[in-house]
Order: C-alpha cells, then structure tokens, then sequence
C-alpha cells in the first residue's frame, strides 16, 4: 500500500466502525483533501455520501517528528442524508510560538470548538458553510483555500499619495468600526488636504495622547471598566466562598465560560474588545498562578502558613552536612505580594541600591581591566581587592603626601610636580579602595 493512501485507509477503517448514528474525528495531513486518483474516488464517494460534517484545518508544526499542517475531519453517519454541506474551518493563524513548535492557545481551541458548535459563518475568513455544488464544481478538491481566505490583505498602495502627498481617505474610513465607537476623535486627528486625501491634525508624536485624553475615548474606558466591574463582582463574590473541600478546582475554572459570554455584549456601538482575548488573559493567569491556589485552598482552606526554606548541604564524602536556613516562604501568600503591598517603598529602596551596586561594579570591572596589564598599576598584584589596595596605598602614601604639604605651603617647585605618577597611583587606588569599601554596596550584595 502506498504511504500516502494509508490516511485513507486510516480513516475508511473509522467510517466502517460506526454504527450507523456513529460519529468520529480523525486527524489527517493536509494532503487527503487535495490528492488526485484513487484518493480523489474515495474523498467524492465520502462527500456525496454526506458522511463529511465538518473540516478544520490547523496550523503547521503542531506535532512532533513533523512540520507539515493536519486538519481534522469530523464524520458524522447520523445526518449524512440530510446534509448539504460541509462546514469549513481555517484556523491555520490561531497559534503560539513554544520553542521549536507551534502551539494552540486556550483561546485557539475554544474559538475552534464554538464556531463547529454553532455553524457560526459570521466570519467568512475564519468559516464558513460549504455547499455541495460548490464543492462538486471544484471537482471534489476539498482544500481549504479554494472556499476561506484567511490570507492577510495586502496593503493597497495609491500611487497619488506617494506623488503628492495626504493620507488616503480609503485608510481612515477602514476604521470606521472604531469611528462608530468614537466619532469626534477621527476630527481631532485627521484634517482635509484635498479631495480623496487628508493630513495629520496633529504631530505624530502626539497621537498616542491625544487618543488618550479624548472624551470619547476616556468615556470608552470607563464603560469598559465598568463592564468588567459587573463580572468581577459575581466572580469575587464566588472566589470568597471557597472553603476547604467544598469544589472541585478543575470546574471552577468553568467559570471563565461567563467572562466570555459578558464580553460577547459590550456595552459600545461596535464590538472592540475580542472576548478570546480577555478569555485567554485569564487562562494564562488561571495556569501561572491562580490553579495552585485553588488546589491549596481545596486542600487547607485559607490557611496561610509559612515554613522555613532549609537546605542540607552534602560532605566531600557524601553525607549529610550543615543545614543552611533559606529563610522562610509561604505558598498561598508569597513573598512577592506582601512586599508589594506593605512593603513597598524598601523595595523601591533595594531596587535604588542594587541599581547603584551594578554601576559600582561596572566602574570597577572597568579599572581593573584599563589598569591589570604587565606595565600598568596593578600588573604586581597577586589578587586586586580591598587589602591589597590598601596596603599599596599606605606603602606609597609617605612621598605623596610630603609633596602635596610642600606644595600647600607654597613651594613652587613642587606645584609643577603635582601630577607625579606617585599621587595619579595613590588616586587610582583610593578610587577603587572606595568603590570595594562603600559599606552600603557591600550590604546590598550580602
């Protein structure tokens, strides 16, 4: 059998498991709906039949040990002879980056599985319902960028602007689902050039705040604000009657179902804010930090205890050693978060000195190696730190300062002398005995 026919075979094996109100997925790559000959006979035979419910096609490099894209073919024997068509899916775009791979988002699968749920085609560039005459006048090639463009347009370039100047009034009417939403501030930016073209009314440094202190934008906020207040206060109310033992952490993420469906009615003329977004801004949060502490609450209730951090340290031999305290820590209430609020400005405190240590450290990294080759200061020391310096500095100290009280006293043979070697070696090393020495840097590094 050739390899390629093998997915065929694959998914004929599922269709002739079902029972007749059967209904099956099966992941394929993309080349099944597109193949000529025998594989061309099986796809028409499968979509006459009405057996094909659905296709959605996913991005490449989903899956290891492969970079090439797949998509998933829903059979369905229940309504196979009512069927006129086959819904499409193209969500080829929905992905992240993770490492070598591509990942799908929760916002990804949850958009995949509310479009097939629904038959929602209100996105022609995301999905759509394909008939089968459709289908038969592209002689059954089911490939998905014959019926969804999901290619992003190409920016269309007016030759008039380029000559002569103005931005095209095509480009700004594009965002009119904005201007829906704030009328007035498409004035307070843009201004008649001529016919068909329009000027900045503004700098273009100046964009970005005049959007933000517009009236109608500032009032876009506070609607939206005030929108997720609404929901924030239903979920507060829920989060505060958790109790040890009384839910299951698993479904009370289900609750990011409703922020979804409160996003799906903004209180604004057009719909701005996409509500996989503010979906998938919560699973991420709900992932990094919020399902630990369901699990703990679940286990311990709300008990915050906190432990301390100690650390057995091995022998040469391999026994065990002196234990060394870490400090303390606490996983329901991290450190982090009574820092920021209780602590807050020591942090900004230790943020200021470790700031200072780094530019301390630079500057010495920097002497060091101006200074540490075989003719220059430090070229005979053993090793440069504080005792060394010092030790120099007292060794050579006698002459220096013999001239300079010379030269106090009005010796004008020794103020041409001032800028002996000996007095430049003595300020070098006092420079750095200052920069190791300085009692604060040494505390922040401890």
């Amino acid at each position: 059998m050739h390899p390629r026919r093998a997915w065929l075979w694959y998914l004929l094996h599922i269709v002739r498991s079902l029972k007749s109100t059967g209904r099956a997925a099966c992941i394929l790559p993309h080349g099944v709906l597109f193949r000529g000959n025998a594989e061309a006979e099986i796809r028409k035979s499968l979509v006459r039949r009405g057996l094909i419910q659905a296709i959605i096609g996913l991005p490449a490099n989903l899956f290891y040990g492969t970079g090439i894209p797949a998509c998933i073919l829903v059979i369905d024997k229940a309504g196979a002879a009512a069927r006129k068509g086959i819904f499409m899916i193209d969500a080829a775009q929905g992905f992240m980056k993770d490492g070598p791979k591509n990942r799908l988002r929760e916002r990804d699968i949850h958009r995949i599985v509310d479009a097939f749920t629904t038959l929602d085609g209100s996105d022609p560039r995301y999905a759509r319902m394909v008939g089968l005459e459709e289908i038969e006048k592209n002689d059954f090639n089911l490939n998905l960028p014959r019926y969804i463009d999901s290619s992003t347009p190409e920016d269309q370039q007016d030759i008039d602007a380029h000559l002569n100047g103005g931005i095209p009034e095509a480009d700004v009417q594009a965002l009119a689902r904005y201007w829906a939403v704030c009328p007035q501030l498409r004035a307070a930016l843009f201004k008649p050039r001529r016919p068909g073209y329009l000027d900045l009314a503004v700098a273009p440094a100046a964009i970005k705040p005049t959007i933000h202190q517009h009236p109608e934008f500032q009032a876009f906020t506070e609607a939206m604000n005030a929108h997720f207040d609404q929901w924030r206060a239903s979920a507060v109310e829920r989060l505060k009657s958790l109790d040890k033992g009384s839910f299951q952490p698993k479904d009370l993420i289900k609750g990011a179902e409703g922020l979804l469906a409160h996003y799906e009615h903004q209180p604004t003329a057009e719909k701005l804010i996409d509500p996989y977004a503010i979906y998938q801004h919560l699973m991420d949060y709900w992932a990094e930090t919020m399902q630990d502490d369901t699990y703990l609450i679940a286990e311990d209730g709300w008990r915050a205890t906190p432990y301390r951090v100690l650390e057995t340290k091995k022998n040469k031999d391999g026994s065990p050693g002196k234990t060394v305290d870490k400090g303390w820590a606490c996983d329901l209430v991290p450190k982090a978060l009574l820092v920021q609020h209780h602590f807050a400005a020591e942090q900004a405190e230790l943020d200021r000195l470790n700031a200072e240590l780094e530019s301390t450290l630079a500057a010495m990294t920097e002497l060091e190696e101006e200074h540490s080759g075989d003719d220059a200061v430090f070229a005979g020391f053993d090793k440069i730190n504080d005792k060394e310096v010092k030790s120099r500095i007292k060794e050579i100290g006698r002459d220096a300062d013999i001239r300079l009280l010379r030269a106090q006293e009005g010796d004008s043979q020794i103020v041409g002398s001032l800028l002996d070697p000996t007095d430049v070696l003595r300020a070098m090393f006092e420079a750095y005995s200052t920069f190791v020495g300085n009692g604060k840097i040494q505390e922040v590094a401890q």
